[in-house]
Order: structure tokens, then C-alpha cells, then sequence
């Protein structure tokens, strides 16, 4: 089955940096482009992060464009989101997943989430 495993998140202050970090396993990690998406209390999960399967091609959220980092090592399995100038408005659950593009948008793949991980900044 399609095992993912983020860790990395915590407390922070605003203005501060995160290094998130997913461990995925039940698929062919290289065959998948990657994402990170989050949910806040109240809001829908919405994308925050795409890689593609080499990581050769990079998107973001606007929100986050700028400030966050998506990368993967396809020898671990592991794709990380490095978080800088963290904001209130970051604050929530986030969740990798193997993901495809389909009208525009980032989708996962199987469906298949995570625990995640929480990020709160504080203001």
C-alpha cells in the first residue's frame, strides 16, 4: 500500500524556516511527480508544491511562490519542502503525495494521504 510519512513541522515564529521531509513507499517513487499540500482549520487542502518525476520542473502555490523550496532525492524516496519567511497564513496540516497535473491543478494520484505534519507561525 502507499506509505507517506511527513515530519518536520513544529512552531515557529514569523519570518522563520522549516525544512518539511516525506518518506514515500508502496509505488515506483521515480515514476511520480511529487507534491506538498496543505489544510488549514476550516479550509480546503489546496497545493502548495509540485515537483516533477526528476525534479527537473518546480511549481507553486502564488501564495507560497518565493519563499518555499520543493526538492526530492529519488535514490531515498524523500521529497522535502524547504519553508522560508514563514507566515500566520502558512499555518496548517501538510501533506505529500505522489501527484499528476489534470485541468490545471495538481492532483494526487491514488488518492492516498498521510498523517502530515502541523506548522504553526505564531505572529
Amino acid at each position: 500500500q502507499v506509505d507517506l510519512v511527513e515530519s518536520g513541522g513544529g512552531l515557529v515564529q514569523a519570518g522563520g524556516s522549516l525544512r518539511l521531509s516525506c518518506a514515500a513507499s508502496g509505488f515506483t517513487f521515480s515514476d511520480y511527480a511529487m507534491s506538498w499540500f496543505r489544510q488549514a482549520p476550516e479550509k480546503e487542502r489546496e497545493f502548495v508544491a509540485g515537483i516533477s518525476w526528476r525534479g527537473g520542473d518546480t511549481a507553486y502555490a502564488d501564495s507560497v511562490k518565493g519563499r518555499f523550496t520543493i526538492s526530492r532525492d529519488n535514490a531515498k524516496n524523500m521529497v522535502y519542502l524547504q519553508m522560508n519567511s514563514l507566515k500566520p497564513r502558512d499555518t496548517a496540516v501538510y501533506y505529500c503525495a505522489p501527484s499528476f497535473q489534470s485541468s490545471g491543478t495538481w492532483r494526487n494520484s491514488f488518492g492516498t494521504w498521510g498523517q502530515g505534519t502541523q506548522v504553526t507561525v505564531s505572529s
